[in-house]
C-alpha cells in the first residue's frame, strides 16, 4: 500500500526552540502512523522559506505539518493558497502565544498535537486577505499591534509569552498616546474617528485575551470580526475603555464590534499593520476581505 506523503516544516527558532529537541520523535510518530515524511527546516536566510518549499511539492503531498508559531503558520498559508492541490494542514504550535491554535483547540504539547494531526477532524476554515496578503486569524493596527514582531526572538525564547508583556510594558507611554484618524467602511456600516487600536480577526483570542462575545464567533461562518477602540481623550476615558475591555462590554461608546465580510480603511497617513503577529506593511488605504472555507486544518474542535 502506497503511503501518503506528508511535508514537515520546522521553524526551530519559534517559541523556546523546544521543537528541535522533539523533532525526531515527531517524524517517527508520523512514519508509524503510515505517512512518508518529507522534512525541511525553514531557513529564510538560506532561501528555504515555507512558500518556496511548498511551491516545489504542489500535487505531491497529502498534508503539511507546520512546527512553529503563528507567524510560521502564516507563511505556510501563503504558500498553500496558490497551490493547485491544497494539502491539509497539521499544526504543532511552538510559539509564545499561539492564539490561532487556541481557537482550534490545538494544544502546544506535541504528543497531543500529533494525535490531532493523525486522528483529529479536518476543519475547513475562513481566512482573511489584506491588500493581497493572507492571514489566518488577525490583521491589526495601532497600540501594541507591533509588539509581536517587535519583540526580539531571544527575549521570546527566554521568557515566552511574558516577553510580549515586558515589551508592551516598555512601550506603554507611546502606545497609550497613539491615535490614528481613520474612516471605516464595512458592508453596510461606516464610521470615522480617532482610534488607538483596530483589528479584523477570525479568532477567539488576541494576544492571549478572549475576543468579546466569543460564543457568537465561528471560524467558518463566512464572517470576520471588526474591533475598533477609540482613542481616549483623558485618563477617565482610558479607565472606562479598560473596564469595558475587561468586562467584554461591546455596547461601550468607546468600542465598535461588528461581524463583516469586507472592510475598507482609509487613514490620513501610512498606517503600519500586523498580520498574524508579523509586519504586514503600511498603507493609507487598506482593503480586507474574507475567503470562506479557504483552507483545511486538522483541529481539536
Amino acid at each position: 500500500m502506497k503511503k501518503k506523503r506528508i511535508l514537515v516544516l520546522i521553524n526551530t527558532s519559534a517559541g523556546t526552540g523546544k521543537a528541535a529537541g522533539s523533532f525526531m520523535e515527531i517524524v517517527s510518530r508520523l512514519a508509524q502512523a503510515g505517512f512518508e515524511p518529507i522534512v525541511y527546516p525553514v531557513m529564510p536566510g538560506n532561501g528555504l522559506t515555507s512558500e518556496s518549499i511548498l511551491k516545489g511539492v504542489d500535487g505531491q503531498i497529502e498534508k503539511v505539518v507546520c512546527i512553529g508559531g503563528d507567524g510560521t503558520l502564516n507563511h505556510v498559508l501563503t504558500g498553500i493558497m496558490p497551490m493547485k492541490k491544497k494539502p491539509v494542514i497539521g499544526y504543532i504550535p511552538t510559539g509564545s502565544t499561539n492564539d490561532f491554535a487556541a481557537s482550534l483547540n490545538i494544544p502546544s504539547d506535541f504528543e497531543k498535537a500529533l494525535d490531532i494531526i493523525t486522528n483529529g477532524k479536518p476543519f475547513l476554515y475562513d481566512i482573511g486577505i489584506m491588500n493581497g496578503k493572507y492571514f489566518n486569524y488577525i490583521a491589526a493596527f495601532g497600540a501594541f499591534s507591533a509588539v509581536s514582531y517587535a519583540t526580539k526572538q531571544e527575549l521570546k525564547n527566554i521568557f515566552g509569552h511574558a516577553a510580549y508583556i515586558l515589551t508592551a510594558a516598555a512601550e506603554i507611554p507611546q502606545n497609550i498616546g497613539y491615535s490614528c484618524h481613520m474612516k471605516i467602511e464595512a458592508d453596510d456600516f461606516s464610521e470615522e474617528n480617532d482610534y488607538v487600536f483596530g483589528a479584523v480577526c477570525n479568532s477567539l483570542s488576541i494576544g492571549g485575551m478572549k475576543v468579546p462575545v466569543t460564543e457568537n464567533i465561528r471560524l467558518n461562518d463566512g464572517k470576520l470580526e471588526l474591533v475598533l477602540i477609540k482613542s481616549p481623550k483623558n485618563l477617565t476615558e482610558l479607565h472606562n475603555i479598560l473596564a469595558d475591555l475587561r468586562s467584554g462590554n461591546i455596547d461601550s461608546p468607546y468600542i465598535t464590534f461588528r461581524q463583516v465580510t469586507n472592510v475598507r480603511l482609509i487613514s490620513d497617513e501610512n498606517t503600519a499593520w500586523s498580520l498574524d503577529g508579523e509586519f504586514g506593511g503600511a498603507s493609507c488605504e487598506t482593503e480586507i476581505n474574507i475567503i470562506p472555507g479557504a483552507v483545511t486544518i486538522m483541529a481539536g474542535i
